[in-house]
């Protein structure tokens, strides 16, 4: 193997654009290479950054039964980084089921259902496999089933040019490397997540690996989604994170156009530092408001296990209710019984309990198939 010479941020030379038949595309520098820097921020921000993100770790080993509530991060996750890309699903429709919903409003939410999958099957597989593109392709295969972008070979690095913004090569705003250098590039920056010759912190080389990702964009479609998404799956792969609990796309599409011109500093100016700056505030927030919800989360369950002391003999009912609603805080009538194992009559009893005590809210004002949301959890999801 080839050893690159170490890089210096304020040095770095972010590629050149090649002459292709009738354009120009960007042929990135390979990253898989010892990196340092001068500016002593980026050392303040990775400190900050680092202890945010043991801290909101901290908070899956003391909240009973986590991944109930992981569950949610995960979802709410979906919601953004799909919202990014054009879809119009709301947290609140993202908890439904596809036939509670309205037929037009079905195919975004496939998408969003189809992220949720894809995270959950690649946590799994991280239990037994490293991070790799193998894992990538899988991710991005169930990414793309059954929704806008299946024709565009789910599972599989392109084998043709794409580019992005514009309608076409010849107005895009930028083209990626040419298809032939995908693998060689992909190849580079797996590499890099598992080089153990080289002193680069974790947080650093993700910050590298998303701008690289984005830069090689080396799916036809979903290119934003799997590339956010592997900034979580790299953060759990190396044990920075022991559950999935944060997800840069919340602060990305709130900053959506400062993340871009970014992501585009760096191709036309060489500015890794502020991609690296801007990535590591990205992480400092996110943990930091994850935290806030962990917190908030805590409140809410210790409040609801009181009030559900006092239900008597239907405590139990509530109670296994309510985890249901902890992962899925939405549910109609019929799905109550079903997981209880009651009549209709007896769920609905229980139902309507829980709306008088403001635990529940039923908002579609049907008399049938009424579905009832957990309003005050889905809220911590949603301000």
């Amino acid at each position: 193997m080839n050893v690159l010479a170490p890089i210096k941020f304020e040095e770095f030379k972010s590629g050149q654009r090649v002459q292709q038949y009738q354009y120009k595309s960007f042929a990135p520098t390979r990253i898989n290479r010892e990196w340092y820097w001068e500016d002593p921020l980026i050392n303040t921000l990775l400190e900050q950054a680092s202890r945010a993100l043991a801290e909101l770790d901290a908070f899956t080993l003391i909240v009973p039964d986590v991944d109930l509530f992981i569950q949610m991060h995960i979802t709410k996750e979906a919601n953004t980084s799909s919202r990014i890309e054009g879809t119009q699903t709301q947290m609140d429709e993202a908890v439904l089921e596809a036939e509670q919903l309205a037929p037009e409003k079905r195919d975004d939410w496939a998408e969003v259902r189809n992220y949720v999958q894809a995270i959950n099957e690649a946590i799994v597989e991280l239990e037994t496999l490293p991070l790799s593109n193998r894992l990538l392709k899988r991710t991005h295969e169930i990414l793309m089933q059954g929704v806008r972008g299946e024709n565009k070979t789910p599972g599989d690095f392109r084998v043709s040019q794409n580019w992005i913004g514009g309608s076409g090569l010849k107005d895009a705003a930028f083209i990626p490397p040419r298809q032939g250098l995908v693998p060689e590039l992909m190849g580079d920056l797996e590499l890099f997540w598992h080089n153990e010759h080289i002193h680069v912190p974790e947080l650093i080389r993700i910050a590298l690996s998303h701008y690289q990702f984005e830069t090689i964009h080396p799916f036809l479609d979903g290119n934003g989604r799997i590339g956010r998404l592997l900034i979580t799956l790299y953060l759990v792969n190396k044990g920075l994170l022991r559950k999935p609990s944060l997800y840069l796309s919340d602060f990305f599409e709130r900053n959506r156009g400062s993340y871009y011109d970014a992501l585009t500093r760096v191709r036309e100016s060489n500015d890794v530092l502020h991609w690296v700056k801007f990535f590591l505030q990205a992480v400092i927030e996110t943990a930091n408001n994850g935290k806030q919800t962990f917190e908030s989360i805590l409140r809410l369950r210790r409040e609801m296990d009181s009030l559900l002391f006092a239900y008597g003999k239907r405590a139990e009912n509530a109670q296994t209710l309510l985890k249901h609603l902890y992962r899925r805080p939405a549910i109609t009538a019929n799905d109550a019984a079903a997981l209880l194992g009651v009549s209709h009559q007896t769920a609905s009893s229980l139902l309507k309990k829980l709306v008088t005590d403001g635990v529940l809210v039923e908002v579609t004002g049907y008399q049938r198939n009424r579905v009832f949301f957990f309003d005050r959890y889905l809220e911590l999801f949603t301000s």
